[in-house]
């Protein structure tokens, strides 16, 4: 019996996006063909992960990684504290703090620790 019957391939492609907003939009068209529902937060994210068991290989990663960068990351940050609740204002303006001194995750950081956290998931970055 083939023990990869079971097992998927997904692409990313970084060229799809350019923002997070876009990236839901994409992995909702990956992993939600026939849903009702998309994919709207990092939670959500991590939700739809967990019935995926195979491969992602995330084509231009290297845009991504620039597209979902430290700008991109404050601006996300500095909106959640602007909302206020139902946010952890505090933690978010920790992880500003430590984003701006150099120290913490990017969105795509996030994202690839996010899939890297699915043990039955191996990540490429192309």
């Amino acid at each position: 019996m083939n023990n990869n019957s079971n097992k998927q391939m997904t692409v990313i492609n970084g060229s799809h996006f350019s923002n997070l907003e876009e990236f839901y939009e994409e992995i909702s068209r990956l992993f939600l063909k026939n849903e009702e529902w998309k994919v709207g937060t990092l939670d959500g994210f991590d939700d739809i992960l967990y019935g995926f068991k195979g491969g992602i290989i995330w084509k231009n990663a290297q845009k991504s990684k620039e597209n979902l960068g430290v700008n991109l990351t404050k601006e996300f940050y500095e909106n959640k504290i602007r909302q206020g609740k139902p946010f952890n204002t505090k933690l978010i303006q920790q992880k500003l703090d430590e984003l701006m001194n150099g120290n913490g995750q990017t969105l795509f950081e996030i994202l690839v620790e996010i899939i890297g956290s699915h043990k039955n998931i191996t990540l490429v970055l192309d």
